[in-house]
């Protein structure tokens, strides 16, 4: 019996934010993946190493963690005013699918400096020193991502002193703008899909839980901390050791999917794992974050902890962070009302890691929220550049 050697594909994996993925051009994939379907998720589970009835990866490059378990795909703008298309697919590890339904923010920190090595920016416009602007179009949702890049004698700056909590070593600071990151609801335009601030879900197995229910940055469903249990300074062995945790959680995510008319049944919530999210809020509190760090609640604006395919996030997702600020700056939501509400652009939130600081631009217009802006620090660098081999069957 012959066997075909492996196919060898031009590939490159990055750290960005508190995530990293295989990154890959358009152009170097396969025929076949080049576009949406069935070849495509393959290659990509395959070369993450999913589905693993292990949740190891051992036979792959993911990294059994919703953080780790990730694709994304870079091709030439298709929009007038943007540089690259940026695709995101999150893996499932033991599942057989991959998740397009929404954007990494963390990643998409990455898709800046990897557009200006890997020669989608004109030279011209790469300063000897300086940052470069790379004008991103997020394919998975329809939005504009701008990431700024630093340079460093021409090249992209990896290596500097700013420090992200979640990230063990400091390195460059990139900046990133998500703009108009809201998506539009049944209602016309209105980042609260539903039209309410607050709403009211019937969970069951959990009972009746206050919620706020927003699509900015991610399709995020909101609760309060203390309703369901929790004090909001959880780390991840509490939650994610806990079956009966996870579940409930997964309860209050399925029903603000059905709310939010992002699925039709609660079993289509299986294979829409990536999208919504679901975080628990509380008031500021001292706590100690996963690496020993203290944290003052002198400090922070308010606790808050996500859910990331089925687990407590270690840090904080990017687009999650988007919703956090988001959901702050409006007056009456759970968020704003655990940062002890009133009117604010910029947030600081405790997360298991640590602290994050994000900015968002909202105002009112007839009668409806909007966020025009959000803006966070993150880092990026790569890890390894070369090939990826996966067998050709």
């Amino acid at each position: 019996m012959s066997h075909k050697p492996q196919l060898r594909i031009p590939a490159t994996y990055m750290r960005g934010g508190t995530s990293k993925g295989v990154f890959f051009r358009l152009q170097d994939l396969p025929a076949e993946a080049q576009v949406p379907g069935p070849a495509r998720d393959r290659l990509l589970q395959r070369v993450i190493g999913s589905p693993d009835p292990y949740g190891k990866h051992t036979d792959g490059m993911g990294g059994a963690t919703s953080s780790t378990s990730k694709c994304v795909i870079i091709g030439p703008a298709t929009r007038p005013g943007h540089d690259v298309d940026y695709l995101y697919g999150q893996v499932a590890i033991e599942e057989d699918f991959v998740d397009w339904s929404g954007n990494c923010g963390n990643l998409s920190t990455a898709v800046g400096p990897f557009a200006v090595a890997n020669g989608f920016i004109d030279p011209a416009r790469i300063p000897r020193e300086g940052t470069v602007e790379v004008r991103v179009w997020q394919a998975n949702i329809g939005k504009t991502i701008v990431v700024h890049v630093p340079v460093s004698g021409g090249q992209v700056q990896e290596t500097g002193d700013f420090e992200l909590d979640g990230v063990a070593f400091p390195a460059a600071e990139v900046v990133v703008e998500f703009l108009d990151p809201a998506e539009e609801g049944e209602d016309g335009g209105s980042m609260f899909p539903t039209g309410n601030l607050v709403d009211t879900l019937e969970v069951p197995g959990v009972g009746t839980l206050e919620a706020t229910l927003i699509t900015a940055g991610i399709p995020t469903v909101f609760v309060d901390a203390e309703a369901i249990g929790f004090t909001g300074t959880e780390l991840q062995p509490a939650i994610n050791g806990d079956p009966a945790i996870l579940a409930k959680l997964e309860a209050i995510r399925v029903a603000g999917a059905l709310r939010m008319g992002l699925i039709r049944t609660p079993e289509e919530a299986a294979t829409r794992q990536h999208t919504p999210k679901v975080a628990f809020v509380a008031p500021p509190r001292d706590y100690v974050s996963s690496s020993g760090k203290p944290i003052a609640a002198a400090d922070i604006d308010l606790n808050v902890r996500a859910m990331s395919m089925g687990k407590l996030h270690h840090a904080m997702m990017g687009t999650a962070s988007v919703a956090i600020a988001t959901a702050a700056a409006v007056p009456g939501t759970l968020v704003n009302r655990a940062a002890g509400g009133g009117a604010r652009e910029v947030v600081r939130f405790g997360h298991p890691s640590g602290t994050l600081r994000v900015g968002a631009s909202v105002a009112r217009v007839d009668g409806q929220w909007t966020v025009t802006r959000a803006v966070m620090s993150r880092s990026a660098r790569v890890l390894m550049e070369g090939h990826v081999r996966v067998p050709a069957a």
